[in-house]
């Protein structure tokens, strides 16, 4: 989870959302891919850190599948991301800070719990949530 927070600061200073993204082997504990949240830069409204992540780690592995394999967010992942998730295969997703307003793992439309959805990965909230947090309100307080 901290790699995840390094590249949530990343993002930060590029002025993108700070939430970051790291996919690690569960194996070997070897990291596969780490992305920053890129929307703005990126012209994509599908850049948030996980999608990337994801991306990237499907392409280095040669395969849309990802099982054994575990995505660490600084935020509970939005509808988008845990859809992408569920179709990745992701074995676990571990996140920091819950999202009340736009999550959808514990909070909103619990995308996992829903009968549609075809795989659910365990799930561990809260991991370094404290400093997820005060990382976005933080980075959402300097703009207003």
């Amino acid at each position: 989870m901290r790699i995840a927070l390094n590249e949530a600061q990343a993002a930060a200073r590029r002025g993108e959302a700070p939430i970051g993204a790291v996919v690690v082997d569960e194996a070997s504990g070897a990291v596969v891919a780490r992305a920053a949240n890129g929307p703005i830069a990126l012209h994509d409204p599908t850049a948030h850190a996980e999608i990337l992540a994801l991306r990237s780690a499907a392409a280095k592995l040669g395969n849309y599948r990802l099982p054994g394999l575990s995505l660490f967010v600084t935020l509970e992942p939005c509808a988008m991301c845990a859809g992408a998730i569920s179709h990745a295969r992701i074995s676990r997703l571990v996140f920091g800070a819950a999202d009340p307003k736009g999550g959808a793992v514990e909070n909103g439309p619990r995308f996992f719990a829903q009968p549609t959805c075809h795989w659910r990965p365990m799930v561990t909230g809260g991991v370094l949530a404290d400093e997820s947090a005060a990382l976005l309100r933080a980075f959402f307080q300097a703009r207003r």
